[in-house]
């Protein structure tokens, strides 16, 4: 089983690193001609002001009071320059925004596996094409931007006073610096200046996704070669800006990376055809030298050249642009320009591409094969299918063996003919092995197919159809999560399909109602939106009066209620009274703008730290030990809440609790003896292995429980692959300081607390039904593998990078899955084991 895991990993580490071979190499080309524009710039010297985190909004709109925040740049649009909107589709932080302002270009989409803080490929820019730069800001960035906006914004929210106070701050700054530099260089009238931003922000105080608050940032320019304000009538645009900043009357021009922006430009037709000219010539270069470099690593009789552009339609284009120069039609050449530009930018995605399908064939054909080899090591080993059927073990054939070395060898010889990188040999040459081992198989697979005769078609087709249908459910989850809310739905009505109904109709009906209520979750706005202090002590009483109740329970059930496990029960109780009142506590004094009173924070720290010591000190009976993990993991989870997540955890637990109990019943139905109720189940650290029971197809539906269990508890509350379901208010009763490490681990904390939940009642599912946590390893394996494949066709290198990012962090959880689960299970495994005694009795020590 270690081999298998580790070969595993491998294989899924290659998996995952095919994307970056497939979807995000660099697309930028070097070793073009530089081109410049043959006439003299308007400008000799350009400033440029970029504002961190600046909303349009907040800067265009007039406070309550009719006057504008910014009052310099308000007349600079209506007296001096231009203005307008600049849709940034980078990922909104202020590297790659800068990139988008200095070099013209989306961030490169390999830089995502440098987290997007340097890029892995040099590229021109307005900075080192200069002769001389002067810059000041961050060292990461380097160019002028105000800081200040941004840090307000994180702390105080856009809506904030100190984040509008600042905008003021920042015009004054600016009206200051103008006048400085025009002073200084005489008044002559050759400086052009731009104000802008480098992303925007949320309302609750972040950015990194694609949330019109983030992406629409402002635009004023002004100065030498740039239009004065031209008044107009009316403009149509598909918002209503306009009327909401009363700048109907002045023209909005929306900037558009990449393109030359012509109609900012206060110069003659012949300047703007020109520079549109060498625009359209400068990305023609970029396509011969892509289609140069593709040809050369491409077979003549396989290479495809790109049709829509051939070179006879390249120097037509051309000439005809140069032309219409010639002849003063200003105007055609700038359209033909542009259509150049156009044809020229999908060639160079064409052979950007090129390679695409050839390698996502051969990463499919591996995925394809590590799940059909999973798949018969289950039925081999794990499923009691072969009974009565042929077992005659059979030596692989010899041809079989020099099949896949033949196979090898080719593939080797015909990447080594194309030139191919290293890369291209793994993901090529991985699937022979693998398809050889479950070609070894041989006999499996013909049981298996032997024994699927025999069973009805339509329960065949049923089942495989319910299967299909589940998957599908569980993909299109990590991109609705109304979806859960669908597939919890469908949970409710599983004890109809089964004799859990006539059987145990209060298991049943308890089911029911807690599939409901979980269903709900999904369907609630992402947390952090609209906080809510108020739900999170709704969720505090209610895990307090279900402490009473549990406690009673406990209290007539025993003879004899030992005083440590009584004393224990009322700390965790005043574990949960305390994370209560720590949180409204914290809440009311940020409120007021008093910070994180000191008692508060340590409070917070000493129930995070005895929240994972608590349940160790429980009885290891099943109920028990998973009502004790629920108290202490309640007690930290209330202090991380601020809205209705709070009551997430508990009505998944109480579901937990009645899942136990179901799936117990249900193997009874089935003939399988349990020796023991669930009231007198224990936890314990051996295993006996005698006890392990084959597999039967109903522990597949167990396993596609867990699995849609663990999603649930991913986008139950949030969209955990978004950067935006973060909010930073969630830590603030543990620190208010801004720490990205330690924030960042309180939050994957949260995010793992019912994750915790759900494996701790699976742990109990499985000692219960007599599950081997091996079968259920693989079963996961398969189903997440399948889920991969979805996935990997659904990963994104176009779009906003908010697309672009998400589908990368779907692809990773889903291949992380299998890995996180053993993360779990020992994690579950430790905490519903486990026993520590204190008062000098003998202790279980937890190495």
């Amino acid at each position: 089983m270690l081999l298998f895991f580790i070969l595993g990993l491998f294989v899924h580490f290659v998996f995952f690193g095919s994307i970056f071979d497939i979807y995000f190499t660099s697309p930028l080309v070097h070793g073009m001609t530089p081109q410049f524009t043959p006439l003299p710039p308007p400008a000799k010297r350009l400033v440029l002001f970029v504002a961190d985190g600046l909303r349009a909004d907040t800067l265009y709109e007039l406070d309550e009071n009719g006057n504008s925040r910014a009052p310099f740049i308000r007349n600079i649009i209506m007296h001096e320059g231009s203005w307008g909107l600049s849709h940034t589709r980078v990922p909104t932080e202020s590297r790659p925004g800068h990139v988008a302002l200095i070099a013209g270009f989306y961030e490169d989409v390999s830089a995502v596996a440098k987290g997007w803080k340097e890029n892995p490929v040099e590229f021109d820019s307005l900075i080192n094409e200069s002769k001389y730069t002067w810059s000041w800001g961050s060292p990461d960035i380097l160019t002028m931007f105000a800081k200040g906006i941004d840090t307000n914004g994180h702390a105080h929210r856009p809506s904030s006073r100190e984040y509008k106070d600042n905008i003021k701050l920042v015009d004054a700054g600016i009206k200051e610096m103008v006048s400085i530099l025009e002073h200084f260089y005489g008044n002559d009238g050759k400086t052009a200046f731009i104000f802008t931003s480098d992303h925007g922000m949320t309302d609750w105080g972040s950015h990194g996704a694609g949330h019109p608050s983030e992406t629409l940032t402002p635009f004023v320019t002004w100065g030498a070669g740039i239009k004065y304000p031209q008044k107009v009538s009316a403009q149509k645009f598909d918002d209503a800006f306009l009327k909401e900043w009363r700048l109907e009357s002045w023209k909005r021009q929306d900037i558009h990376q990449g393109i030359l922006p012509v109609d900012y430009l206060n110069n003659t037709d012949l300047f703007k055809a020109e520079s549109m000219f060498t625009n359209a010539i400068q990305i023609l270069e970029q396509f011969k030298v892509k289609m140069t470099q593709k040809k050369e690593v491409t077979l003549p009789f396989l290479f495809i050249p790109f049709k829509l552009l051939p070179e006879s339609k390249q120097l037509n284009i051309v000439r005809k642009a140069r032309s219409y120069i010639k002849q003063r039609k200003y105007d055609e050449a700038v359209s033909l320009c542009k259509e150049l530009i156009h044809l020229a930018l999908k060639g160079l995605s064409y052979y950007h591409t090129y390679d695409r399908f050839f390698l996502a064939i051969n990463v499919v054909l591996g995925f394809l094969g590590w799940t059909s080899y999973a798949s018969l090591l289950i039925i081999k080993s794990h499923f009691n299918l072969t009974r009565g059927v042929n077992k005659e073990v059979k030596k692989p054939s010899h041809l079989l063996s020099c099949s896949c070395i033949a196979i090898g060898v080719s593939v080797a010889f015909f990447l080594l003919l194309q030139g191919c990188p290293w890369t291209y040999y793994i993901y090529c040459l991985l699937p022979v092995p693998i398809w050889y081992a479950v070609l070894r198989e041989f006999q499996v697979i013909q049981d298996f197919v032997t024994l699927l005769l025999t069973v009805p078609p339509s329960y065949f087709v049923g089942y495989l159809l319910v299967f299909i249908l589940g998957i599908e459910i569980l993909v299109l989850s990590f991109f609705y999560r109304h979806m859960l809310t669908a597939g919890l739905l469908a949970f409710a009505g599983w004890p109809f399909i089964t004799q859990l109904w006539t059987r145990a109709k209060s298991i049943s009906l308890s089911w029911i109602f807690f599939s409901l209520l979980l269903a709900v979750f999904p369907l609630m706005p992402v947390v952090g939106r609209k906080p809510d202090i108020f739900l999170v002590m709704g969720a505090g009483l209610l895990v307090l009066l279900l402490s009473l109740c549990v406690l009673t329970s406990l209290i007539k059930r025993k003879d004899s209620f030992i005083n440590e496990e009584l004393l224990l029960h009322l700390f965790q109780m005043l574990s949960i009274v305390l994370s209560m009142c720590v949180t409204y506590s914290t809440h009311s004094s940020l409120r007021k703008k008093q910070g994180l009173p000191l008692l508060n924070q340590i409070i917070s720290w000493l129930i995070l730290a005895f929240s994972l010591v608590l349940p160790l000190l429980s009885p290891t009976s099943l109920f028990e030990r998973l009502f004790s993990i629920l108290l202490s993991l309640m007690s930290t989870y209330i202090l991380l809440s601020t809205g209705y997540e709070a009551l997430f955890p508990l009505v998944l637990s109480c579901l937990m609790f009645v899942w136990i109990q179901a799936e117990q019943e249900t193997l009874q139905q089935r003939g399988i003896s349990c020796k023991q109720k669930v009231t007198s189940v224990r936890f314990t650290c051996s295993t006996d292995i005698t006890q392990f029971r084959q597999l039967y197809l109903d522990d597949v539906r167990r396993a596609f429980f867990l699995v849609f269990f663990l999603v649930t508890a991913f986008f139950g509350t949030g969209n955990i692959a978004s950067v935006n379901s973060f909010d930073l208010a969630s830590v603030y009763c543990f620190l208010t300081v801004f720490s990205p490490f330690m924030m960042g681990a309180l939050m994957m904390w949260k995010i793992l607390i019912p994750f915790v939940l759900v494996m701790c009642a699976f742990e109990a599912v499985q000692l219960t039904t007599q599950l081997s946590s091996k079968s259920l390893f693989l079963m996961v394996l398969v189903i997440s593998d399948i889920m991969a494949l979805h996935f990997f066709f659904l990963v994104k290198d176009y779009g906003s990078w908010l697309d672009i990012g998400t589908s990368i962090s779907h692809y990773v959880i889903v291949m992380s899955m299998t890995i996180v689960l053993v993360f779990l299970n020992g994690l579950a495994h430790l905490l519903t084991t486990k026993k520590l005694r204190l008062c000098g009795k003998p202790k279980s020590h937890l190495i």
